[in-house]
């Protein structure tokens, strides 16, 4: 019978380990950031065609992540913006900018400047 109960002791003492290791790992996770861009394209057609799918593809594989490319807005309160909005997901700052940097995205640059202008910002979400 002793033996029955040490092994559930020693199970229990492992799920307590367990979930203190768990709870550990989750409070030393880095909250998200969010890339908020708002894109002023006065021929939107072109600019879907020519440079939307390029940078969604490089912006994919430097780590980025789309929550929103140009979905409808509606107004809660106050005016809602007129410019297309996408919004990314990223490990940290530092990952955008390392992007911004890179040869992708120089690549890039002077089709975007030709098609449209931008406003872009970061925010730093909430750990979950």
């Amino acid at each position: 019978m002793k033996t029955h109960h040490t092994i559930a002791l020693a199970m229990l003492a492992g799920f307590g380990l367990g979930t203190l290791a768990v709870q550990g790992l989750h409070a030393q996770a880095k909250p998200p950031v969010y890339q908020v861009t708002e894109i002023d394209a006065p021929n939107l057609e072109t600019y879907l065609r020519d440079y939307a799918p390029k940078a969604q593809a490089a912006i994919k594989a430097a780590g980025g992540k789309y929550l929103v490319a140009g979905g409808k807005t509606t107004a809660i309160e106050g005016e809602p913006p007129k410019s297309r909005i996408t919004i990314q997901q990223w490990d940290s700052v530092e990952k955008i900018k390392a992007f911004r940097d890179s040869a992708a995205y120089k690549e890039l640059q002077p089709l975007r400047d030709k098609l449209a202008k931008f406003r872009t910002y970061a925010v730093e979400g909430i750990a979950q």
